[in-house]
């Protein structure tokens, strides 16, 4: 029987048992961080199993399961129930079982799977066997007897027996109790080093092992680089949605229908779409928004001027545990302010070589300057110390930020002067852009840090103020120089807005519609872009970036790693 801590527990899913002996790590982020993602082979599981998830009344048939060679004859009537969702209290395994084929009171599970066998001595691995004598434990305890089960392989349409042996069933009971175990400690178990398990793994851009153990070789001087094992950029991307006067966003099956006044409707396909943003009178209708809900698609709302003010999501994200050692590390002074001096380092870093790439002119005291504020930033003694580090770098880098603009000439309108940093509101077009350019980054770590698991309104640096996500404006540091402000002075140099583009009111600039468009293309395009990372070697896009970068930041916090992640440009 299970002990009263034990119990306490959910019951443990068969499949996880199966991802336990796989590996550890993998089923504790699945199970107890509740992270999941899909590749090609985890939707192929799902297609093989598209008949058996159909859950039906149990019947006699003589289904295409029970004869792998399709002999006739040799097919016998069996009761077959599919779908089944049966619970042990005592082995204390939960199971979602593909086939029973029951013949009096002996039954047989039989489990699903993609591809063809392994060809090795047993016809599978030892996770699939596991995971079918787990099945086999909780037909037992609900009046069953089980002698054997058989995998069903769809790509090859061949059976595997799978005799339950004593051994197998210690096995199983085994792995049980550790799963259970590894759950209630709460610690996630180690990398797999240099593993081909890790291959094909859809969860390895979160888990990102690879990652974990370079970081961890750095400081004994190594040099080898990780591999690659998840794509370089996602599939699906932001859809913007603008309504100049009024708009609409409906469903229309497993499409988005988009409905802009004096405009063609357009429908997008949900598959293509990773996160939407509407300016302006957008109305939203219910089936849409349950719908983006269910899918994880976050709606992002701004103002018809570009301010970020509001983001509709599902149901927060299950991994509590990260949400905890955030609130306890930002909470203490001790533990927050390395973090602190890095974010503003790297910052300050990132400024310098901006100004060093696209400022020819700019004198060679601005640049000793900032490398000595980024010097200072390490080991500034408090937080205010380093607030002063970064408003002098602040100072320094965009007094010489015109020298990094040579827009093409004509267009009329006002001209691309800028003497300094201002807002709310900005006062001339490079800090219109500029805000604006910060409130899209703005919003992308607020997406990215609320779908790794954060909470983006508790920060290190950035102390918490209500309606600031002030987590999001501290991973965002870093990459305003190289995002934001790249975007700014490439959309201003190669003319993608032009002095035209603007609106001055009452001494405030905004951009105008057509504008803004433009230079979210820029923004998006950007995003997309693939970069070398500049620890690990791979080509990602910042996109991809800014996600291996909230993940590391949780590994850190979780004792994974000693430091906060550097992503300093060369």
């Amino acid at each position: 029987m299970l002990d009263a801590s034990v119990a306490d527990l959910d019951l443990v899913p068969a499949r996880m048992v199966n991802e336990y002996v796989y590996c550890p790590r993998l089923a504790f982020i699945e199970w107890v961080e509740g992270d999941f993602q899909d590749n090609i082979y985890t939707v192929e599981g799902r297609h093989a199993h598209r008949r058996v998830d159909r859950e039906q009344p149990r019947r006699v048939d003589q289904d295409a399961v029970t004869s792998g060679d399709q002999a006739g004859a040799a097919a016998e009537e069996r009761i077959h129930a599919r779908s089944v969702h049966l619970s042990g209290a005592v082995c204390g395994v939960v199971a979602r079982i593909d086939l029973v084929e029951a013949d009096g009171g002996r039954a047989t599970p039989v489990d699903y799977k993609r591809g063809a066998p392994p060809k090795n001595e047993e016809g599978c691995h030892e996770p699939e066997r596991v995971q079918l004598c787990a099945q086999a434990l909780v037909l037992e305890e609900n009046g069953f007897e089980c002698a054997q089960g058989v995998l069903y392989f769809t790509g090859a349409r061949q059976r595997v027996s799978v005799p339950f042996t004593d051994a197998l069933r210690a096995r199983t009971h085994q792995a049980v109790a550790d799963l259970r175990a590894m759950a209630l400690s709460g610690q996630l178990p180690p990398v797999l080093a240099d593993s081909p398990r890790c291959q094909g793994c859809s969860l390895a851009g979160v888990c990102l092992p690879d990652e974990i153990e370079l970081l961890r070789r750095l400081d004994r001087g190594s040099k080898d680089l990780p591999r690659r094992l998840f794509p370089a950029r996602d599939d699906a991307l932001p859809l913007h949605v603008h309504a100049d006067s009024g708009g609409r966003i409906g469903r229309r099956g497993e499409c988005l229908r988009i409905e802009i006044r004096e405009q063609e409707p357009l429908e997008v396909r949900l598959l293509d779409v990773s996160q939407i943003s509407v300016y302006g009178a957008v109305q939203v209708t219910t089936q849409a928004i349950q719908t983006l809900c269910g899918q994880g698609i976050p709606l992002c709302f701004f103002t018809r001027g570009g301010w970020f003010f509001g983001l509709l999501q599902g149901l927060p994200h299950r991994n509590v545990g990260l949400r905890r050692h955030q609130h306890l590390t930002a909470a203490d002074p001790v533990r927050s302010l390395p973090i602190a001096r890095s974010i503003v380092s790297q910052k300050v870093r990132n400024q310098r070589t901006m100004l060093r790439r696209n400022a020819p002119e700019v004198p060679a005291q601005a640049l000793k300057m900032l490398r000595h504020l980024a010097h200072k930033a390490r080991h500034a003694a408090d937080q205010q110390a380093l607030l002063g580090l970064e408003g002098s770098a602040a100072r320094v880098y965009f007094s010489h930020f015109s020298a990094m603009l040579r827009p093409p000439g004509g267009g009329g309108g006002m001209d691309f002067v800028v003497s300094g940093r201002n807002r709310r509101p900005p006062r001339d077009p490079v800090n219109a852009l500029l805000s604006f350019a910060y409130a899209l980054l703005t919003k992308e770590l607020t997406v990215t840090l609320s779908a790794v698991g954060f909470d983006p309104y508790c920060g290190f640096f950035h102390q918490p103020r209500y309606g600031r996500p002030s987590l999001a404006l501290d991973l965002m540091e870093p990459f305003r120089p190289i995002i934001a402000d790249s975007v700014v002075i490439g959309a201003i140099n190669n003319g993608v807005v032009r002095p035209g583009d603007f609106i001055s009111r009452l001494g405030t600039v905004a951009l105008s519609d057509a504008g803004r468009r433009r230079f979210i293309q820029a923004y998006e395009r950007r995003m997309d872009e693939l970069v070398t990372h500049p620890v690990f070697g791979y080509r990602i896009s910042y996109r991809r970036i800014l996600e291996v970068q909230a993940r590391l930041v949780g590994r850190m916090l979780a004792g994974e790693l000693d430091a906060f992640p550097v992503f300093v440009t060369r």
